[in-house]
């Protein structure tokens, strides 16, 4: 595995090169600017899947502060991002991964309350960015479910929080610019 590649898994390099980009449409009810979540996605196709990773996890970390008082403190959290951190460093398999990925997802089932139960899924669908890039857009989905959940369907939230997905893109391509 190159960490550099734009997909890791040899699938998702094979569409790559056969296929022309289209977006993909939300895999659950949100309400959201569709403008906005376009951008994203084209801005992702730009990330080489270390980035992209970065960028799921970055997008969904600050949601973990929802999850129900019972879990906001369980060790499967630190488990998914350290386990993602290892696969970004090339140094585990997507099986690893992906066997820690079921585990994370697990919080999301446990969660009480629908804020949480978004929140956890938000979470694991970033951890599951370290096996598949498709992924990514379905964490960012979950963060705006979030948000849609917090806000009683503010569009305007929904907007606020992709223009932040959008900045977290801008600040991974400078920092990997000035690293070269």
């Amino acid at each position: 595995m190159n960490i550099d590649e734009y997909a890791w898994n040899k699938h998702e390099q094979k569409i790559k090169e056969q296929t022309e980009f289209t977006y993909s449409k939300p895999k659950i009810k949100i309400y959201d600017n569709n403008e906005l979540r376009n951008k994203i996605e084209e801005e992702l196709e730009r990330l080489p899947q270390k980035l992209l990773s970065q960028w799921a996890l970055k997008v969904a970390t600050p949601y973990l502060d929802y999850l129900d008082n019972h879990l906001k403190d369980d060790p499967r959290v630190n488990l998914g991002i350290e386990t993602l951190e290892k696969r970004i460093e090339g140094s585990i398999r997507a099986y690893d991964l992906r066997k820690v990925g079921f585990t994370v997802n697990e919080l999301a089932k446990e969660s009480e309350s629908d804020v949480s139960k978004y929140s956890a899924r938000s979470f694991a669908q970033a951890i599951a960015t370290g096996h598949m890039r498709g992924h990514a857009i379905v964490s960012s989905d979950y963060a705006i479910k979030v948000v849609n959940t917090l806000t009683n369907e503010s569009l305007d939230a929904s907007t606020d929080e992709r223009k932040r997905q959008l900045k977290i893109i801008e600040d991974l391509l400078s920092d990997r610019y000035s690293q070269e």
